[in-house]
């Protein structure tokens, strides 16, 4: 199971849900105490900005920041939660979910998985660049990119509330893969 929070949800999403490993993607400098609950090696902690383009004084997600977000989810087993969060839970810790969701499930339609995504949160509004870059390094040849335009800007918040990310796709309809 994968859970998506704001880091302001984190300490009850992460108790609620039992998780025992974390995903963090939060911008440098930002205070992020680890729940009790977590090990400090199930946590990976990835800093960057929520931006799409690259901008002076701010850094953009990178290829390396999405490798590490791969080898990490690769190592594990699914027997515990994970959760998954970024400041306001809305564009890099969704876009990290559905990168997972597309790792884990190689052989899912990227279109289901998108929508699977917009099923469960309406202001689910994944960061492009982390997952063109993610849509490269697995080899989803643009269906990934195309997966979460289909699904497009998801509702207006401050921030997200927490919700669990489906790993089966809901079937498209004319999409197959």
């Amino acid at each position: 199971m994968i859970t998506v929070c704001s880091l302001a949800h984190l300490p009850e999403t992460v108790r609620v849900t039992g998780a025992r490993r974390l995903v963090t993607l939060i911008s440098a400098g930002t205070v992020v105490p680890r729940p009790p609950e977590i090990a400090e090696d199930d946590h990976l902690f990835l800093s960057f900005h929520d931006i799409t383009t690259p901008a002076e004084g701010m850094t953009p997600p990178g290829e390396a920041h999405v490798r590490q977000l791969l080898d990490f989810v690769a190592d594990w087993d699914g027997t515990t939660p994970m959760v998954i969060h970024c400041f306001a839970g809305i564009s890099r810790s969704t876009a990290a979910a559905y990168i997972t969701a597309c790792a884990l499930r190689p052989d899912a339609c990227e279109a289901g998985l998108a929508a699977a995504l917009r099923s469960a949160s309406a202001s689910a509004t994944p960061n492009a660049r982390l997952v063109a870059i993610a849509d490269r390094l697995l080899d989803r040849d643009g269906r990934m990119i195309d997966g979460i335009r289909a699904i497009g800007r998801g509702a207006d918040a401050f921030q997200g509330t927490p919700f669990t990310v489906p790993l089966e796709p809901v079937p498209v309809a004319g999409v197959e893969r």
